[in-house]
């Protein structure tokens, strides 16, 4: 006798997990129901398609533009009515493997309804070639074994009367084309009618400074005297402001601006230096009153 409960007990248990196990979730009765949008009150839909978790339709069915597609079936869990988690139909382009799921509304009971007009598809799916794939999903948390399966088929097929389907390829981000750009080199010199303009300032201005010089009472006759004085410091003086106009010229025909400062550096302290000496002689000239 205690042999035999020691077997028994086991058995149960082994059963019992065999039959948690096995429960699955599943559907009967199912019908679909096609009915164009704008048929007349009393006519009859244009069709009716029957299935089961069992067996699934065989005949693709055309869905066309003024098409409204409609299925009821019923929700079981282990041969009961009943109301799952999740029960959706789902709309699949088997070559590209997008899907459009549609929720069911789903009762107590277990009666479940779902309806889809040809404006509910999306544009991928709206304007496929191939038959759509149609699949029924119903799960719920816990031991029951969810359940997906393909039911039939979905043709679409579209009015030729009817504005086509514009598509845009959405902007997806990753690695892209490598962009190869030339930069444009830099100009060697400026606009012609900038550079006309500076050289009439320059000649315009020299006959004003030589009437300035005359008007201020500059004597040559004591240019003589100066070199003699400070050669060195005249001579480097007026030479640094030659060649100062020598940098820009170069500056405007071929140098770059870090090529130009250390020479305007340099020949700027040139001047500096040897300036302070010039006007230094001059000084000493106007102080003993030669003008």
């Amino acid at each position: 006798m205690r042999f035999l409960h020691s077997v028994v007990a086991p058995l149960l248990l082994l059963a019992a997990g065999a039959a948690q196990a096995a429960s699955s979730w599943g559907f009967d009765d199912a019908k679909l129901t096609l009915t164009a949008k704008k048929a007349a009150a009393g006519a009859k839909d244009k069709g009716v398609y029957q299935f089961n978790d069992k067996k699934a339709l065989t005949t693709p069915v055309v869905f066309e533009s003024s098409d409204s597609l409609k299925l009821l079936l019923t929700v079981k869990e282990d041969g009961k009515g009943k109301r799952p988690h999740q029960a959706f139909l789902i709309l699949r382009e088997p070559t590209s493997g997008l899907e459009a799921p549609f929720p069911m509304t789903v009762k107590d009971n277990g009666r479940a309804t779902v309806e889809i007009k040809h404006s509910d598809l999306p544009v991928q799916l709206a304007i496929a070639t191939s038959p759509l794939k149609a699949s029924i999903v119903i799960a719920s948390p816990g031991p029951s074994k969810g359940f997906k399966k393909d039911v039939f088929d979905v043709e679409i097929k579209r009015d030729p009367a009817s504005p086509p389907v514009a598509y845009e390829t959405p902007l997806r981000y990753g690695k892209q084309k490598e962009v190869d750009h030339t930069f444009r080199s830099d100009p060697l010199s400026p606009l012609k009618i900038i550079s006309a303009v500076f050289v009439v300032a320059i000649f315009t201005a020299i006959p004003i400074v030589l009437f300035g010089w005359l008007a201020l009472g500059a004597n040559l006759s004591h240019l003589p005297k100066a070199l003699s004085t400070a050669p060195v410091a005249h001579g480097v003086f007026f030479g640094s402001l030659v060649a100062m106009e020598g940098v820009f010229f170069m500056y405007y025909i071929s140098w770059n601006l870090f090529q130009t400062l250390p020479v305007i550096g340099i020949v700027g302290t040139a001047a500096f230096l040897s300036g302070t000496k010039a006007l230094g002689e001059v000084q000493s000239r106007r102080l003993a009153g030669e003008r």
